[in-house]
């Protein structure tokens, strides 16, 4: 169906379908992983050296920055083989227009933009760039990482599973043109615009607890 939208609108059509995922930072399944000496993952800040290497523009790199974004890079002999980037409180989407709003508690970040050079993804690459930045945000005391994945992507579901993800909200979102309507099974649940600065803000709650509307009617006196 989204093909069909996409073809058939010239582009201005779109069906996308996310699974909204939080990973523990204490990464029980990459306890047993092996640390490679010629694996280096190092945090790296706004006018670093290393960000020529990054497949993004500058402009995009130099606005994640900006907006207090943080980043891991992860190093093989030396060589760049990929990155990770971080944000807390919340995320803009920038696929569809919607906010994704972490919960308070426990502290949690959100993660995007996971990037594995081709020659270096079918190795353990990825999962030691995992497990390097899970623990030193553990350290700093952040619990969860939040994520979300395409419906359409079932190797980064299956990947993100693998790693201890746990699903925590889904979102659909109907876009045709300057008209967009987003269904969620978290609050706002439903949210309709027709103006490109007007987006939802998807409440995303941590795993085990509900929603903040179910809590709140939970809390209600019957």
């Amino acid at each position: 169906m989204h093909r069909a939208l996409q073809k058939l609108s010239g582009g201005r059509a779109a069906l996308h379908i996310y699974l909204f995922c939080a990973q523990p930072t204490a990464q029980v399944a990459l306890a047993k992983l092996r640390d490679d000496p010629q694996t280096v993952v190092v945090p790296v800040e706004a006018g670093d050296e290393l960000t020529a290497h990054f497949p993004r523009p500058a402009a995009v790199i130099a606005q994640r920055f900006a907006q207090g974004a943080r980043c891991f890079a992860v190093l093989v002999k030396n060589r760049f083989a990929g990155h990770l980037w971080l944000v807390r409180v919340a995320y803009e989407e920038d696929e569809v227009r919607c906010r994704y709003q972490l919960p308070r508690t426990p502290s949690s970040v959100w993660d995007f933009d996971v990037y594995i050079a081709p020659e270096f993804r079918a190795g353990r690459t990825m999962a030691r760039l995992w497990k390097t930045s899970s623990a030193r945000l553990q350290e700093e005391g952040v619990a969860w990482t939040f994520s979300r994945i395409s419906l359409y992507n079932a190797a980064s579901i299956q990947s993100h599973e693998r790693l201890g993800a746990v699903r925590v909200a889904t979102g659909t979102f109907a876009v045709a043109g300057p008209l967009q309507l987003a269904l969620f099974s978290a609050a706002p649940y439903v949210h309709v615009s027709w103006r490109r600065g007007n987006r939802p803000v998807l409440n995303l709650p941590a795993p085990g607890q509900g929603s903040q509307a179910d809590d709140a009617a939970q809390q209600r006196p019957a």
